[in-house]
């Protein structure tokens, strides 16, 4: 099990160094910025977009981990 959670961690550290998370109009006027600047465009979208998914992570595994102790204690 402690195999998987760091294999887990591992793929979400480097998912964002390859992730290409531009909608088309941030793609055309990241274009037009330049390479330097696109790519910092990128990195800051790929930043904002990990707190929301971050959280609803915590969110599931917490209520994922109560149902699974109220299955254990016969509650269900």
């Amino acid at each position: 099990m402690k195999q998987l959670w760091m294999v887990i961690i591992v793929l979400c550290l480097i998912a964002p160094l390859s992730s290409e998370a531009q909608c088309s109009i941030c793609t055309k006027t990241a274009s037009q910025l330049g390479e330097g600047p696109a790519k910092g465009m990128n990195s800051g979208i790929v930043y904002l977009m990990i707190a929301p998914l971050a959280l609803i992570g915590v969110v599931g595994w917490r209520w994922w981990k109560r149902e699974k102790e109220l299955a254990d204690a016969g509650e269900i």
